[in-house]
């Protein structure tokens, strides 16, 4: 069984990004290579469990996250599970691998004074208005990066105020916009239209007209949350996990959020309640006489 074949049925079958299909690619490549170095064995399908084993422990001695090495495993998993289906293997070797443990995950997040002071520029250009609605896109409906990149004009109902938010394995969700957003868009693709008649077909363009990269996007939202906020991470990320994180400030149900990230599982966006609450025991610990 090929990881080609296995590429492809996530990519048809499945509907998987490119980004997530070139992840899955890389860590199978990675233990195919191993196989290679440590058993002279080209076939995956040949693995066995104590050779996973071994792969996993040489990960961990060199440095790898714990983080890093359940998504290998997860990969894995996923390959010897199409095996089983397709009949390429009558037993999987992934039955005893355990995932590692992880620590609890610490939600990165601006807060609500630092996003005040992000600055945008006065200047009434395509390129300006561009960056601007990037930021107030990913900040305002907590879209994923991808899933800002694919927005086209259609997705945007700017009569209605919602937007048509395309996620992880072409699931739909509908999100709805501010006013004051929904203006914001129109002006800018006036501005848009007006520089590239012809153009390719994405709301949101990069300075030739073209669709934007993942780099493109991060390296804009880097910029503007620069002089803004002493956070390291200063991603496109970062203003999802904002945008819940003031949400749930202000009174916003999990339920509800979870509906608004596109999150499968409640658990998933459990995480930022939890975080919540370490703040509010470290405020009534500085706070509360008996604190």
């Amino acid at each position: 069984m090929s990881i080609d074949q296995f590429i492809s049925y996530l990519e048809t079958e499945k509907r998987y990004s490119v980004l997530t299909l070139q992840a899955y690619r890389r860590d199978l490549e990675q233990f195919r290579s191993y196989l290679m170095s440590q058993y002279d064995l080209d076939d995956l399908a040949l693995a066995t469990t104590p050779m996973v084993k071994s792969f996993v422990v040489e990960l961990k001695k060199d440095g790898i996250a714990n983080r890093s090495i359940n998504r290998k495993v997860s990969a894995l998993r996923s390959f010897y599970k199409y095996c089983l289906r397709e009949d390429a293997i009558k037993t999987t070797p992934m039955t005893t691998v355990k995932a590692l443990k992880q620590p609890k995950q610490t939600v990165k997040f601006v807060t609500e004074n630092d996003i005040n002071k992000v600055h945008f520029s006065d200047d009434d250009s395509f390129q300006a208005k561009r960056d601007e609605l990037i930021f107030e896109l990913l900040y305002q409906t907590g879209m994923r990066q991808a899933e800002l990149r694919g927005l086209r004009d259609a997705d945007i109902d700017k009569f209605g105020l919602k937007v048509k938010i395309h996620g992880k394995r072409n699931k739909e969700r509908i999100v709805p916009l501010q006013k004051s957003l929904a203006e914001m868009i129109g002006h800018y693709q006036i501005l848009r239209d007006a520089q590239f008649p012809e153009k390719a077909d994405r709301l949101l363009l990069n300075d030739k007209g073209e669709a934007m990269t993942a780099n493109f996007v991060y390296n804009k939202v880097h910029q503007m949350l620069e002089g803004a906020t002493t956070l390291k991470q200063k991603s496109p990320h970062v203003l999802r996990h904002t945008f819940a994180t003031h949400l749930l400030d202000e009174g916003a149900s999990l339920v509800a959020i979870q509906k608004l990230l596109g999150h499968k599982d409640l658990a998933t966006t459990q995480v930022y309640a939890h975080y919540t609450i370490e703040q509010l025991k470290h405020i009534h610990k500085q706070a509360h006489p008996k604190g």
